[in-house]
């Protein structure tokens, strides 16, 4: 039975692709590609003669029919530009559509820029939110921004040379200075990882070059503190003679703030008391 095989390409180094993916582009009857011009370079250093149709933004609607049709009798490979297809390009609606008309999907895992910035960040990448493109009008792009600005998870998205100051600016004022890593040109010849603050980001990439990846520090619970209304809880619990560990678990549970240092805290107030 005919099958699509949504297959991962190199990111910028060649030699990022699977033996499987090799195989698979070899074999197939027909790749779709993102672009021809990237993937027939990437064919052409495998020598794989397999032909190539179009298939991007701009003809996605045009092609899906003829596309649809050939997966009734040939397997059909997808890629995009670079990395795994479906993500932030138009191999979604391909995908989407083969599924509804019952047509086998096979994944081919391989390089993905969000991941592998994810990964080598050095933020927390247990639970992450990938915006893929931000919007290029400032205001769109501010409001999805706001959005996710008190969630507690890594963000992670793609932005264009020319939008990448605009965008560090719209992020530094939304989530304030928060840490990031900006990942540019990644496994390519001149890759660059910059980690550090929002604002620092900002005079660092003064004039920047290349395809970058924003991996941000998501918002940071803040912690309970003993403050001064606590202070004047514990004050209460020891003029009607509660002991300190006692009143320690009681405010722990209504505070939030931890038993340790509502203890500590007692010991302060109480002092030569």
């Amino acid at each position: 039975m005919p099958a699509l095989y949504v297959v991962a390409t190199p990111i910028g180094n060649l030699e990022d692709i699977s033996l499987r993916a090799l195989r698979l582009l070899s074999q197939v009857e027909l790749i779709a590609a993102e672009d021809t011009r990237t993937t027939r370079q990437l064919l052409s250093a495998h020598n794989i003669k397999t032909p190539l149709t179009s298939y991007h933004e701009h003809n996605k609607r045009a092609k899906l029919s003829y596309l649809l049709d050939c997966l009734r009798e040939k397997n059909v490979a997808l890629v995009s530009e670079a990395g795994m297809p479906g993500l932030s390009d138009p191999g979604y609606e391909l995908i989407s559509a083969a599924v509804e008309q019952g047509v086998s999907v096979v994944p081919v895992p391989g390089a993905s820029a969000a991941i592998t910035a994810l990964v080598v960040s050095g933020l927390p990448p247990s639970q992450f939110l990938y915006l893929g493109f931000l919007p290029r009008r400032r205001g769109r792009r501010q409001r999805l921004l706001r959005s996710v600005a008190d969630e507690p998870w890594t963000v992670v998205a793609f932005e264009a040379p020319h939008r990448l100051l605009e965008t560090l600016g719209d992020a530094l004022e939304v989530f304030g200075d928060r840490k990031l890593a900006v990942c540019r040109e990644l496994t390519k010849v001149h890759e660059e990882v910059f980690r550090g603050r929002l604002s620092q980001a900002m005079e660092h990439f003064a004039q920047p070059r290349g395809e970058f990846t924003l991996v941000i520090e998501g918002k940071r619970e803040e912690k309970p503190q003993v403050d001064e209304q606590v202070e004047m809880e514990l004050a209460k619990l020891y003029r009607e003679g509660v002991g300190a560990r006692e009143a320690a678990a009681r405010l722990s549970e209504t505070s939030g703030v931890s038993k340790k240092e509502l203890y500590q805290a007692w010991l302060r107030l109480t002092k030569g008391g």
